[in-house]
């Protein structure tokens, strides 16, 4: 679902930068979205991305509408390109959200020097 993903997919996708304790359900990132990063996680169709110390899974939030989605991505090879500089939420961009979903960083200035999935 997260690889087969466009733009009409999901209305905003938000990526929680840094390290996320990924022992958090579904409340628990809920609560996070709303008390440390000041957004509704009730937002219809927005995602939200969290990843732990070890860069080879994720989850993802997405609220329905009905009820949450809670997505758990693990990589069988490689490992996501996570932004460690900082604990704040950036919206990312259809190309952003591609780039990293393929393995590639999001950060300026390095997919051009180091071109290849991160394995």
């Amino acid at each position: 679902m997260l690889n087969d993903a466009t733009g009409n997919t999901f209305k905003k996708v938000y990526i929680a930068c840094g390290r996320t304790d990924l022992r958090y359900g579904v409340m628990g990132l809920a609560t996070l979205v709303k008390t440390k990063f000041h957004l509704d996680p009730y937002d219809k169709g927005t995602l939200f991305l969290f990843c732990g110390c070890r860069t080879d899974r994720i989850k993802g939030l997405l609220w329905e509408g009905d009820g949450f989605l809670l997505l758990y991505k693990l990589l069988s090879d490689g490992r996501f390109k996570w932004p460690r500089n900082t604990d704040e939420l950036k919206a990312l961009t259809e190309e952003q959200y591609r780039l990293l979903m393929d393995g590639f960083t999001i950060e300026k200035g390095i997919n051009e020097s180091h071109p290849k999935y991160i394995a």
